[in-house]
Parts: structure tokens; sequence; C-alpha cells
């Protein structure tokens, strides 16, 4: 796959933490490291001139902090949090932070933070060719996952398991799902309904790869998938349907 290079900038009160993390940057490969900044004040002047992917952004700091001037930013540019206090994790991954790393941390730490942000950048700008490719006969389809074209082949699809932005398509035989950027409800709309139906917001099923049904959950693959309401009525004729009377 090939790692394109992530544009960045520290954000951090400290001058001892600055230089850390602008040490690390600068030994991380995928890394561009655009400058360092000592208040978010300071960060918001930079970025009218320098636009950046990826925030290294402190959050204790005086006058505005990494918290509040995260809300402020544009929503293409990711955050990864660093502070010394643990307790501020949780509202950390409410403004969508990409990772959180708590003070003090290691070179293989922070470079995990680092290739979690790469993954992300890598599906966001594989995004313009994602939208699958619906082949007339619907026994398979193209998505773009990591720069590939992937095919998949809709006979081995067990379900598609939607996240924030992106899909996992989890498929028989594969311990790992294949992940593409694009909505759930974009995928809904080019896969054949005989054989694939939304049964909750997060989950759409191959009917042919149901293996139990009880109750309000259905069983594929050891993986338990409830059925939410709203999708019910539409479910359950499915199974009239397809049932011995």
């Amino acid at each position: 796959m090939k790692n394109f290079k992530i544009s960045c900038l520290i954000v951090d009160d400290e001058p001892m933490a600055l230089n850390l993390v602008e040490s690390y940057a600068k030994k991380t490969p995928f890394l561009d490291l655009r400058g360092k900044c000592s208040s978010a004040i300071e960060a918001m002047e930079f970025l009218k001139t320098t636009p950046v992917d990826l925030l290294f952004l402190d959050i204790q700091m005086p006058d505005l902090t990494g918290i509040e001037f995260s809300k402020m930013l544009p929503k293409d540019i990711r955050v990864i949090f660093t502070t010394a206090f643990d307790e501020y994790a949780l509202e950390g991954f409410k403004v969508e932070a990409l990772d959180y790393l708590l003070k003090p941390f290691d070179y293989a730490e922070f470079l995990a933070a680092a290739n979690k942000a790469s993954t992300w950048f890598n599906l966001i700008r594989g995004k313009q060719q994602t939208s699958p490719e619906k082949v007339e006969n619907n026994e398979f389809l193209f998505v773009k996952s990591e720069y590939k074209q992937v095919r998949i082949k809709l006979s081995e699809v067990l379900y598609f398991e939607g996240l924030k932005d992106y899909i996992k398509i989890w498929l028989k035989d594969h311990p790992k799902p294949i992940l593409t950027l694009m909505s759930l409800k974009s995928l809904e709309d080019e896969l054949p309904e005989n054989q694939f139906m939304r049964v909750h917001r997060s989950f759409i099923v191959s009917l042919n790869n149901i293996e139990v049904i009880e109750r309000s959950q259905i069983l594929i693959n050891d993986q338990r998938i409830t059925v939410s309401d709203q999708y019910k009525p539409k479910f359950l004729e499915f199974i009239n349907g397809n049932s011995l009377h």
C-alpha cells in the first residue's frame, strides 16, 4: 500500500513536551511536520496560512483548551490529543479524536497513534473511488480499499458492519474484514434486495448466510446481530415468506 505523507502541527504550552513530540514526529517517515505552536491561539493563526491534516494537541492550555480548540477546527483536520490527565480521555473521544496519548508516552505509543492516523487518511484519500461498481449479474462488486480496487464476491459476504465513516466487510473464511470508506446507505442502494437486508442501522446481513434466528437476534458465523425495531417488519416478512407452515 502506498503511504502518503500526513502534514501535522504540534500544539503544547510545555516546551519539553513540544520538543519531545517534535523529535518523535521528525523520525516518523510518513509524518510531514509543518510547525509547532505553544498555544491554541498561536495555532489558530498558523492554520490560516498553513493548513495541515493532523494536530498533536495538548488539552490543558491557558486561554483556550485543546478540547475547546478542537471544536473550532475544520472537519477535515483530525486530532490526536496529548495530556497528563486521563480524566479527559472520554471528552477527547466525544469530539472524535483519532487517539489519545497520556503523558509521559514513549515513541512506541506515539507511533501506534500515528499509525492509526495513517490508516484513517489512507481511507480518506481513497474516497473518490469508494462507490462500489455494481455488476449486471449481481455476483460481485468492486470496492476501494487502501488504494486498491478489491473484487468482493457477494456469495462470500457474511455481513457489512457500518462504523462512523467506513464499512467493515466480513467474508467467509477471512478472519479480518475489508475496510472501505463509504456509508452503509450508499452500499445498501447497490446491493441486490433478494440477497441482502438492512436489519440495524449498523448492519446489512447476507440472507443466505443466516444460520439461526432467535427472538430478535440473527446468528452469522458466531456473530449475534440484533434486528432493530425499525427494520423488524421487513425482516419478519422475509422470514414468513421462507418458512414452512
